[in-house]
């Protein structure tokens, strides 16, 4: 059985289609995801993201330990910034990618995608053992509401006294909404400014509610296709797509997240090494795609230059702003070139592509 949101309710009354997302009951769009998309990139859209997995870590080597159990160097993170990183296993393997939160000196919360909370949470409770330092899952406990638009700003400033000019890109503070305590934070994954709101479940309601009056009519409701278009359209990389255990961030284009500088060891350190000095000898790249027409190319599609297949999509779909076919894949070095001309086979159909560099769109 799904487990429910706390807004569950609430979506329902909005006339929600619900998907099964990694064992969460999700409202996947409440009418058009087309006009949930758009109301994202020209004003706001407000996101029920409670499915996603918060784990809190506290104590005097609380950053020590996320050092050792993750590539980032989450010490070198002021309390009241926020740092996107991965958890690797011991071959360089990613088993997710996360963003890290540090709410005080001695105090972080991990956020996980919904489908790897558990792994994650597993991987950080074990690689704490023999640190000063207490894991807690507060996934059930903790519901995520997002604001992301041009427009979020104004939404949150009517119901939040967060200084809002002087909180930078990934950046958090405690503040209150709704007479409820919840930490700001000014991230997301629509390429869109924008902010995530973490509350006690039990109050979920009550900050949904308060944020859906502040926004009027210009706040939309959206749902997980949208913010799967969004985050498309921004080249950002969703794990069982573009990121893999199979694949190490080097491999995704994402080696910068990997920090060597670390005074200690970490999990999968001597496998990063490796690869990195490997760099020149990758098989495959991540690019962008694009077609003409109207038909997109989905997850799993073969790639094709000439009659040989070079490669897969990992993620597709016609882009709602731009108003083409985008695509993510990977290909071999060669292909890479921005301009390439290559196709993409479509239900036994070639569509003509062209290499393109990620992102697809940036906000103006």
């Amino acid at each position: 059985m799904s487990t429910l949101s706390p807004l569950h309710d609430v979506h329902t009354g909005l006339g929600a289609s619900f998907t099964d997302f990694a064992g969460w009951s999700m409202p996947l769009r409440y009418g058009s995801e087309l006009a949930e998309h758009k109301a994202v990139r020209e004003a706001a859209g407000l996101f029920d993201l409670s499915h996603m997995g918060e784990i809190e870590l506290t104590g005097p080597e609380a950053a020590r330990s996320l050092d050792y159990a993750l590539v980032g160097k989450l010490s070198a993170v002021k309390p009241g910034r926020a740092r996107y990183t991965m958890i690797c296993d011991g071959a360089g393997g990613v088993l997710d990618d996360l963003v890290v939160y540090r709410i005080g000196e001695d105090h972080f919360m991990v956020v996980a995608n919904a489908a790897n909370s558990a792994v994650v949470f597993a991987e950080l409770a074990a690689r704490a053992e023999g640190f000063a330092v207490e894991v807690v899952d507060r996934s059930t406990a903790c519901a995520l509401i997002a604001v992301q638009g041009p427009r979020a700003v104004d939404v949150i400033g009517a119901v939040s006294d967060a200084d809002l000019p002087s909180l930078p890109y990934y950046g958090c503070v405690p503040t209150v909404v709704g007479g409820h305590d919840v930490l700001l934070a000014r991230t997301g994954y629509t390429g869109e400014d924008g902010f995530e709101v973490y509350a006690q479940s039990p109050h979920a309601v009550d900050v949904w509610t308060v944020l859906t009056e502040a926004g009027g009519e210009f706040l939309v409701p959206a749902g997980l296709a949208c913010r799967d278009t969004l985050r498309l359209e921004a080249g950002m990389p969703l794990y069982g797509n573009e990121l893999t255990a199979d694949m190490t961030p080097f491999d995704a284009g994402l080696g910068r997240v990997v920090k060597f500088d670390k005074p200690a060891d970490f999990v999968g350190r001597a496998a990063l090494e490796r690869r990195r000095d490997q760099s020149d000898a990758a098989e495959q790249v991540l690019v962008g795609l694009v077609g003409d027409g109207r038909r997109a190319a989905r997850h799993g599609y073969p790639v094709l230059d000439g009659d040989t297949q070079v490669g897969t999509v990992t993620s597709g779909a016609l882009s709602p702003t731009l108003g083409h076919p985008i695509a993510m894949a990977y290909v071999p070095p060669a292909l890479t070139e921005p301009g390439t001309k290559l196709t993409v086979d479509i239900r036994g159909k070639a569509m003509p592509v062209s290499v393109t560099k990620l992102p697809f769109y940036k906000r103006p």
